[in-house]
């Protein structure tokens, strides 16, 4: 598929910002200064200061000279800069790529977007009609390259939308500014009466590099196609999305329910071609109004079953506020795994993890209370009990090694052990009652002691002794001695764990 680019050129881009912010400066003359050594300079002039002759760079002094009356505001330092990654980010609903070109300009990669919208005519009409709607004064174009697109926005008098392949024929009348050179550059090419882009572009490159620099055959050659030039995307793109524009405004529920299954079916049809699961999904909702709502959902593995995920969203989409409408829908998948298509067939009724039926049980549990209630843990290859176990990124995590069974281990094992206070006949028995939380157990049974090491490769330290104890309840805990019992610098108890 040929690429095609977009390029948007703000003709007042500070000044528009003004006038959204003041109506009233809409017929004033006014300009936007800052100081710039000792003096106040302008940084950007409104139209009807323009044409009173004020223009940027000048002191305003001078132009307070040429019409005292004029309106002079501050420029507030990268504010401007500001605007322009928000209109990047608003124009997302294009093109998933966009790129902003400081000072004032925009680069959208529209590349298999503008049949959504009936063509490129349609497309750049409708993406202009929108800009100038919220009171922005510009200019776009389409052609094959940036550098093609870029000149015909700026200094093109007739078709916006320059065919495929004529980028050439595009370029020949416009003047050499047109190709994004250098000042210096276009001075030495006024004075060799180059004021049109047909009066060197069939000159050697040989020459033009001699007597202009690299410069300009580059700028040459990316306009014409002949050398790629690359954009950075305001947002990542990521790799597996769709995307639904609407023709017109989505205000009801039912609306956004039809989008988001028709968006399922695209990206898990995508998936499954390729082999491969969702694990997490985002559904966003671009606005008329420029806010974007959107809902996420997380599995346990992965899957491409759309009524599964879209019954997870269900979930959330009352959440979603359409505003004055949605105009369009996307959908993403930032983490996706292998998924042999056979693996999606089999319905294994044992209860293992595999268990279709099980993991969309936990992915409901998941979207209502959060995905932070669905833990799975495998054994890791320690014997320090804190790290003997590990949390599983996904129920398809295989363990490393076996759960050890030749000693019981508590059901809950507490992240840290907690002191508790002991009473013991001898020293090196176990206790015959212990205080925790303020309750006194007193223990009926005991088993131990299970002496276990620090592992010594990873940090030094006293030993731990081990006892599995209950009290007249009947409840079970795993508690331990830090340390040996004669040992002069004290001895202390803990609990760290309790059983079923």
């Amino acid at each position: 598929m040929q690429q095609r680019f977009a390029t948007i050129w703000f003709r007042h881009l500070t000044t528009d910002r003004m006038i959204r912010k003041r109506p009233d400066l809409r017929e004033v003359p006014f300009v936007l200064a800052a100081p710039e050594r000792g003096r106040m300079v302008v940084r950007a002039a409104s139209p009807p200061a323009r044409q009173l002759g004020i223009m940027p760079g000048m002191v305003v002094a001078d132009a307070r000279a040429l019409f005292p009356s004029v309106e002079v505001l501050d420029d507030v330092p990268g504010e401007t800069a500001r605007l322009l990654l928000a209109l990047a980010e608003w124009c997302i609903r294009y093109t998933p790529i966009v790129a902003a070109d400081p000072p004032d300009g925009l680069i959208l990669d529209i590349t298999g977007c503008a049949h959504l919208w009936g063509g490129e005519h349609a497309y750049l009409m409708s993406l202009v009609v929108k800009l100038q709607s919220a009171g922005y004064d510009v200019g776009a174009a389409v052609a094959d390259t940036i550098g093609a697109a870029w000149a015909v926005s700026r200094y093109g008098q007739a078709e916006p939308v320059v065919r495929s392949g004529g980028q050439r024929e595009a370029l020949l009348t416009l003047p050499p500014e047109a190709l994004r050179l250098p000042p210096e550059t276009l001075a030495r090419m006024f004075r060799l009466g180059f004021y049109q882009i047909q009066t060197f572009i069939a000159m050697p490159h040989s020459v033009l590099r001699r007597r202009f620099g690299q410069h300009l055959p580059d700028r040459l050659n990316q306009a014409l196609g002949y050398q790629m030039e690359y954009i950075e995307s305001v947002q990542p793109l990521m790799p597996y999305h769709e995307r639904l524009p609407c023709v017109e405004p989505i205000l009801t529920a039912t609306g956004i329910e039809i989008a988001l299954r028709r968006l399922l079916e695209m990206l898990c049809g995508r998936l499954s071609s390729e082999g491969k699961g969702l694990r997490s999904a985002v559904f966003k909702c671009y606005r008329i109004d420029g806010q974007v709502r959107q809902i996420a959902i997380g599995t346990n593995r992965g899957t491409g079953h759309v009524a599964h995920l879209f019954r997870l969203f269900a979930l959330k989409i009352s959440t979603i506020a359409p505003g004055l409408g949605i105009e369009l829908f996307v959908l993403e998948a930032p983490v996706v795994e292998d998924l042999p298509v056979v693996q999606e067939k089999i319905w294994n009724q044992g209860g293992h993890t595999e268990d279709v039926s099980l993991t969309e049980l936990l992915d409901r549990l998941a979207v209502r209370a959060g995905m932070d209630i669905v833990r799975r843990y495998l054994p890791d290859e320690h014997h320090w009990p804190e790290r003997s176990v590990k949390l599983s990124s996904s129920l398809t995590e295989k363990a490393a090694t076996s759960w050890r069974s030749d000693r019981v281990r508590p059901v809950h094992l507490l992240a840290r052990p907690e002191m508790i206070r002991v009473t013991s006949v001898l020293p090196d028995y176990p206790p015959v009652l212990f205080i925790y939380q303020g309750k006194v157990h007193k223990i009926s049974r005991a088993e131990g002691p299970e002496r276990i090491e620090r592992e010594w490769w990873l940090e030094t330290g006293q030993h731990r002794d081990y006892y599995c104890v209950e009290d007249e309840e009947g409840a079970r805990y795993w508690i331990f001695r830090l340390g040996h019992y004669d040992d002069v610098s004290g001895t202390a108890w803990f609990l760290h764990g309790f059983f079923a």
